[in-house]
C-alpha cells in the first residue's frame, strides 16, 4: 500500500538521522580551586593538625546547635526552621529549579497537539476554484480535526545540553538553599549568644550595683561619724549612680537583638520574649579536623560556585549547537470536510509525514556571539567558583585562628580579674583602717567592673567564634 511504504521511507530516514546523532560542546572537567598554587592538604594552628572528615556537598548538616547544650536554642532554630521566610522562599526557588529541569527535558520527546476548528469560509470573486467559474464566490464550511506531532531530533545534543545546564542550576539552587539554611542557623545561633552575653553583662552591673550601694551606705555611716569625707561619700555616689545609668543602655541593645532573633524565628518583635538568664558554661568544642579536598564539597556556598561552572560549560555546548542543522520530524493526521455530516468518515481523512531541516547559512554574527557570551560566562563562572574557595579558606583560617587567640585572651583577662579583685579587697580594708582615701577605693571597684565586663564579653565571643567556625567548616560533624 503507498500509505505503508512512504510511512516506511519516513521511518528508515529517521532512524538514520537518529543513529548519526552525537553531543557537541565542551566535556566538564571540574576546575581547580586555586588558579596556580596547590590546595592545602590540611589546617594547622599552634601545632595541631585539624585531621581528615568524611563530608560531602548536599549531605544535611545535623543539628550542630545542639553541641553548644542550651535548650533555648534549640527550641529557637527549630522555629526559625520552620517559619523564616527568607528560607521559604529559597525552598520555592529550588521548586522551580526542578521543575525547569523537566521542562527542558520534556523537549527530548515528541509534542502532540490536537488542534479542531471550525471556519466560514468565501472564495475571491477573481481566483479559481475547484468546480466553481472564475468570477463566482464560493461560500463553504470548513471542519478539521488533526493530532499534530513535531519532533526535533536531539541530533548535535542542545536539548541534552540543556537539560544537563538546567539539572546544574537546579543542584546549585540546592545548595543555595542549604546555604542559606546554615546562615539563618549561624546568625540566630550568633546572635542568641550575643544576647546572653547582654544577660550575663546585665547581671554583672545590677550586682556591680548593689556593691556599689553597700558601699555608699558605709561611707555615709562613716561620714556620720567623722570618720569620712563628704567627698568619700560623693565618690560612692558618683560610681553608683554611674553604673546605674550604664543599665538602661545595655538592656536597649537587648531589645535590639531580640527583635533580631525574632525576625530569623519568622516572628513578629511585639510579643516574642527570652527570659534573662547568664548564659550556660560553653562546652567545650573539639573541632572537626578538615582537609580542604573533602572540606571544599562540604560547604554548600562552593559546591553551588562549582555546579554553576558545569552549568555553564553546558551552556557553550547550546551555543555550539546553533552551528549545525537541525532535524524536526513532522506528522499530522485528522479528519477534514466541508460538511458537518461528512465530517468523520473515513473518506474525510487527512494526514502528512516527513522532516524538515534547518541549516543556518547567514545569521549575522548571531551564533558566534552566543558562543562567545556562553564562554564568557564559563570564564565569570570558574573566577566566581575559584573566589569563593579562597574567601572560604581565609574564613577557616580566621575562625582557627579565633579560637585559639580568644581562649588565650579569656584566661589572661580572667587572672586579671582574681588579681582586680584582690587589689579591691585591699583597698577597701585599707579603706576601712582609715589608711586610704576612697579614692583608691573607686579606682579599684573600676578596674574590677571593667575586667568583669570584658571577662564576659569574651565569653560571649567565644560562643560567636565557635559558631563561625561551624559555618566556616559548612556545618556540623560527627
Amino acid at each position: 500500500m503507498p500509505i505503508l511504504k512512504d510511512l516506511k521511507i519516513c521511518w528508515t530516514l529517521l532512524a538514520a538521522v537518529i543513529m548519526t546523532a552525537c553531543t557537541v560542546g565542551p566535556k566538564y572537567n571540574r576546575p581547580t580551586a586555586l588558579k596556580s598554587e596547590p590546595v592545602p592538604e590540611e589546617f594547622t594552628m599552634n601545632g595541631v593538625v585539624w585531621k581528615a572528615a568524611q563530608p560531602g556537598a548536599a549531605k544535611p548538616r545535623g543539628q550542630w546547635w545542639k553541641k553548644f547544650g542550651d535548650s533555648q536554642l534549640d527550641q529557637l532554630e527549630e522555629i526559625a526552621g520552620a517559619n523564616n521566610q527568607t528560607l521559604a522562599g529559597s525552598v520555592a526557588a529550588l521548586a522551580e529549579a526542578r521543575d525547569l529541569v523537566t521542562e527542558a527535558r520534556s523537549q527530548l520527546f515528541p509534542q502532540v497537539s490536537f488542534n479542531p476548528s471550525y471556519e466560514r469560509l468565501r472564495t475571491s470573486k477573481n481566483a479559481e476554484a475547484s468546480g466553481v467559474a472564475v468570477g463566482t464566490p464560493y461560500t463553504y464550511n470548513l471542519f478539521t480535526a488533526p493530532a499534530n506531532l513535531a519532533w526535533e531530533i536531539d541530533l548535535w545534543g542542545r536539548v541534552r545540553q540543556q537539560t544537563a545546564s538546567a539539572r546544574a542550576q537546579m543542584q546549585a539552587a540546592q545548595e543555595d538553599l542549604e546555604s542559606l539554611k546554615l546562615l539563618i542557623q549561624a546568625e540566630l545561633a550568633e546572635d542568641y549568644f550575643t544576647l546572653r552575653a547582654q544577660d550575663a553583662e546585665i547581671q554583672v552591673l545590677i550586682d556591680t550595683a548593689h556593691a556599689y550601694q553597700r558601699s555608699l551606705d558605709l561611707t555615709v555611716n562613716r561620714r556620720k561619724g567623722g570618720v569620712a569625707t563628704d567627698l568619700d561619700v560623693s565618690q560612692a555616689e558618683t560610681q553608683l549612680r554611674t553604673t546605674e545609668a550604664e543599665i538602661p543602655a545595655l538592656r536597649l541593645q537587648r531589645i535590639e537583638m531580640l527583635h533580631a532573633v525574632a525576625a530569623l524565628c519568622g516572628k513578629s518583635a511585639v510579643d516574642f520574649q527570652i527570659a534573662e538568664r547568664p548564659p550556660e558554661e560553653l562546652p567545650n568544642m573539639q573541632g572537626p579536623g578538615v582537609v580542604p579536598s573533602d572540606w571544599l564539597q562540604r560547604r554548600p556556598d562552593i559546591a553551588a560556585a562549582e555546579r554553576r561552572v558545569a552549568a555553564a560549560n553546558a551552556n557553550i555546548g547550546v551555543a555550539e549547537t546553533a552551528f549545525y542543522p537541525s532535524v524536526t520530524f513532522n506528522a499530522a493526521a485528522g479528519f477534514q470536510s466541508v460538511n458537518a455530516d461528512t465530517f468523520l468518515h473515513w473518506p474525510s481523512r487527512v494526514w502528512s509525514l516527513g522532516p524538515s531541516v534547518n541549516l543556518p547559512l547567514f545569521t549575522g554574527g548571531f551564533n558566534r556571539a552566543q558562543l562567545r557570551a556562553a564562554e564568557s560566562a564559563y570564564d565569570q563562572a570558574v573566577a566566581n567558583y575559584r573566589q569563593t574557595a579562597i574567601s572560604a579558606f581565609q574564613d577557616v583560617e580566621d575562625e582557627l585562628a579565633a579560637q585559639d587567640l580568644l581562649a588565650s585572651e579569656l584566661a589572661g583577662q580572667n587572672a586579671a580579674l582574681t588579681s582586680a579583685q584582690h587589689t579591691l579587697e585591699v583597698a577597701n580594708n585599707r579603706y576601712r583602717a582609715g589608711l586610704v582615701t576612697y579614692l583608691e577605693v573607686v579606682t579599684a571597684q573600676s578596674a574590677e567592673l571593667d575586667l568583669q565586663r570584658t571577662v564576659v564579653e569574651l565569653e560571649g565571643e567565644r560562643r560567636v567564634a565557635a559558631v563561625a567556625l561551624v559555618k566556616a567548616l559548612g556545618g556540623g560533624w560527627e
